[in-house]
């Protein structure tokens, strides 16, 4: 959604992080597989290999508020594609946000307004 808002550095790290998360569960699901590729595509990184950075060296590169919101944004889209958050993405999730320093109310938000947006995409268009 956001993504292409980020500097070139930023979305070499957000790949990064991204596919991090997808397999921290140690399941590469069919629903995030095709999340990963939206973000490609969004932030045109379709021949972009990812390295396998470490979390740390990942999250120092986002280093304003608007990068960091999108980031959190778009890992909890990541985190809820399955409609299954493990205890390993809870807990990505929650170290991601303790490094950015986001208090309990504004990753609350993002966490409601991303599912929220989940369950809309799910209901049938009505005539």
């Amino acid at each position: 959604m956001f993504l292409a808002q980020l500097q070139q550095e930023e979305k070499e790290a957000f790949l990064e992080l991204a596919v991090l998360i997808a397999k921290v569960d140690g399941n590469y699901s069919i629903f995030e597989n095709p999340v990963i590729k939206k973000y490609q595509k969004e932030m045109e990184l379709g021949d972009y290999s990812v390295r396998g950075l470490d979390i740390d060296d990942i999250l120092k590169i986002f280093k304003n508020e608007r990068s960091k919101n999108i980031v959190l944004i778009e890992i909890l889209r990541l985190v809820y594609s399955d409609g299954i958050v493990h205890e390993k993405e809870k807990e990505s999730i929650r170290f991601i946000k303790e490094h950015f320093g986001f208090d309990s109310n504004k990753y609350g938000s993002f966490k409601e307004w991303i599912i929220g947006i989940k369950q809309f995409a799910n209901y049938p268009e009505h005539d």
